[in-house]
């Protein structure tokens, strides 16, 4: 028997993102992809439920700055538009804090954080950080 089929969403999520790709899960009844990984589709309960390859592409739907004591970086807090539809809580790590503005357009990638994988998002080919 194949490991991951005995593992629960939550793991198997992380076991994707390890090996580099972001899957989230999909209802077989309705289509509607979602996170965080759960065992039964938020709203209705189905359990039939699949994982999916995403994009990774979205758009910020809010965005805030998280000042820090110099020499420490300031950060952000955002919320991400999937294009498949689920929103993420992540943050975005090019540009800078201060140019990350709403609707901008982002792509996800994947690095490594306290010993996990974490994703986070960068700002898309061709977006303006200013638009």
């Amino acid at each position: 028997m194949d490991e991951s089929a005995t593992l629960t969403p939550g793991p198997q999520f992380m076991r994707f993102l390890d090996d580099g790709r972001i899957l989230l899960q999909r209802s077989r009844a309705t289509g509607r992809i979602f996170h965080y990984p759960r065992v039964a589709e938020p709203g209705t309960g189905s359990t039939d439920l699949d994982w999916v390859e995403v994009s990774g592409r979205g758009r910020v739907y809010s965005t805030t700055v998280i000042r820090r004591r110099p020499p420490e970086p300031d950060r952000n807090i955002a919320l991400i538009d999937l294009d498949e539809g689920p929103r993420l809580l992540s943050r975005v790590e090019d540009p800078a804090p201060d140019q990350v503005h709403i609707g901008m357009r982002v792509q996800a990638r994947i690095v490594e954080e306290e010993a996990a994988p974490l994703i986070v998002f960068v700002r898309a080919n061709g977006e303006d950080a200013q638009a």
